[in-house]
């Protein structure tokens, strides 16, 4: 393999695939590749995919087209969750070269070595009972702040979702594992961690699955409080029936994990909840809420909403949207119900029509955008750190409070991956 091969990645999806793309970037740039940016021509493209929507499932073809357009002699490798559920799929786009399901995503290199363009595409997939191993991964795009997988797949069986499908079993890493690469990533000056997972809350299971290692997400941020150099950590997405009193009460009186939480609600319907198997119903969420804001007024907290899923009648979006409405939420990630294939939903009816489910999704976007513009007039004339990001646009650099309140201002450079005592 010559040293002077490029190669370069498109990310499609969550913060989950970024740290794997990042680690992959890394990973292939040991074995001499120098890195290019997407836009530019290069010798390999990697597309890591998504598949919770059909958009993601579109985007992954058209990027394809779009690199056979302006590099037809490069080597198109698709990997991710839409490589693991449709590789034959995949591989009947033109201009795919290789596919790479979950369990050998992290062997590219060695693929690589052995692909030529031209040939056949080549489908390195496995049954996804095989993918037991947990591969750590980061992302660093800059200093300030870093996503770092520490747990991986699902044990949860949600009648909507494809993710254990694409992922596999639920597993993460040691403690021991994850405070150690807090410390590199400290020495390398980073200021904030995201902590990233399918299942953060699961924390906890290893290889073997049924038994575990014994350890719990509570203990896991308990350990990296105490790392000295990472200013900040953030829990990207916790279930609500995982979130427990004693996480919540942690987090009030941490050193260094942020008061802002992000929980899937999916509905606030009792009986949707039911019909998409979800482990909770809309009182353990409005509790977890209360007992959040009990103790950490000024925390930001954001909810993931499905509208129009199978069953979802005028009645049952109305019940969801005073839900929500009532709840003392910060903003909402609305995503539209879309079909997938494999799950149990495709069995449910009556089906919501997709000019329905549209409306659904403005309404709720609108209600988002009010509880945000609420949420921070609430917090105008407080003092609240502010970490300032080291990229900017038109003189302007941006950084958010503690509590997730997004700030921009003219750029001091003397200000670039610091925190400062900001008046809102």
């Amino acid at each position: 393999m010559a040293e002077t091969r490029t190669v370069a990645f498109h990310t499609l999806g969550c913060k989950l695939n970024f740290s794997e793309t990042s680690s992959l970037s890394r990973l292939l740039e040991k074995e001499g590749f120098r890195k290019k940016e997407f836009s530019e021509q290069a010798d390999v493209y990697v597309i890591n995919t998504c598949s919770v929507t059909d958009n993601a499932d579109k985007e992954c073809r058209q990027i394809v087209r779009r690199i056979q357009r302006k590099a037809p002699e490069s080597l198109v490798v698709v990997t991710g969750c839409y490589a693991q559920l449709k590789p034959r799929e995949i591989a009947e786009i033109p201009g795919v070269d290789l596919v790479l399901g979950a369990a050998e995503k992290f062997n590219i290199a060695g693929h690589l070595k052995e692909l030529t363009k031209g040939d056949s595409t080549r489908i390195c997939s496995c049954d996804i009972d095989e993918v037991t191993g947990f591969h750590s991964s980061f992302s660093i795009n800059d200093r300030t702040r870093t996503f770092l997988k520490v747990q991986d797949g699902c044990d949860y069986n949600c009648s909507f979702c494809t993710i254990p499908m694409a992922r596999g079993r639920s597993r993460s890493d040691l403690i021991d594992n994850v405070v150690l690469r807090a410390h590199d990533l400290a020495a390398a000056g980073v200021m904030e961690i995201v902590l990233t997972g399918v299942n953060l809350g699961d924390f906890g299971k290893g290889a073997d699955w049924a038994k575990g290692h014994g350890e719990n997400f509570y203990e896991l941020l308990q350990a990296l409080d105490e790392v000295k150099g990472i200013e900040r950590y953030r829990i990207s997405s916790i279930e609500p029936n995982l979130l427990t009193d004693e996480i919540i009460s942690f987090v009030a009186g941490s050193r260094s994990f942020m008061p802002h939480f992000h929980i899937p609600l999916q509905s606030g319907s009792n009986r949707i909840l039911g019909l998409m198997r979800r482990r909770y119903r809309r009182e353990l969420y409005a509790e977890r809420v209360a007992v959040i804001k009990s103790l950490m007024p000024h925390c930001c907290i954001g909810a993931d909403v499905i509208v129009g899923f199978p069953g979802e009648g005028q009645e049952e979006f109305n019940n969801s949207f005073e839900f929500l409405e009532g709840l003392d939420l910060s903003y909402l990630h609305v995503f539209t119900y879309s079909e997938r294939d494999g799950t149990a939903a495709l069995e449910l009816k009556p089906v919501v029509p997709i000019h329905t489910r549209h409306e659904r999704n403005k309404l709720l976007r609108n209600l988002s955008f009010m509880k945000m513009q609420y949420f921070e007039a609430g917090q105008r004339g407080q003092m609240r750190p502010v970490l300032f990001e080291g990229h900017g646009r038109d003189g302007i650099m941006e950084g958010y409070t503690d509590n997730y309140i997004r700030v921009s201002t003219p750029i001091r450079e003397e200000w670039v991956n610091k925190v400062v005592e900001w008046r809102l």
